[in-house]
């Protein structure tokens, strides 16, 4: 959720921000991406097959969306990636019954 607010907080202020603090923003989405990506696909991950392939899709589209915000600078860019940091925070919340 952190990450989504934070790039929420940069698309609302996209004017403001500097491109340093924009950077900053992605750099630390990709950060945690590349953290979880890393940790769900392992060897060690007792995560099924299928949901672990279809992280690793979610991250390598999150990777080149960031590449496309760096490379062409636009704020509703950023809305997909918030959309999948919150659904996939709301999905690490919710607890099996």
């Amino acid at each position: 959720m952190k990450a989504a607010a934070r790039l929420q907080l940069i698309k609302d202020e996209w004017e403001e921000m500097s491109f340093a603090e924009k950077d900053e923003a992605l750099s630390y989405n990709r950060k945690l991406w590349t953290v979880l990506v890393t940790s769900a696909t392992s060897a060690e991950s007792e995560l099924p097959q299928d949901i672990k392939n279809n992280l690793a899709s979610l991250a390598v589209f999150i990777f080149k969306q960031t590449i496309n915000v760096l490379a062409n600078p636009a704020p509703e860019k950023l809305n997909v990636m918030i959309s999948i940091n919150r659904s996939i925070a709301e999905g690490l919340r919710a607890r099996p019954e």
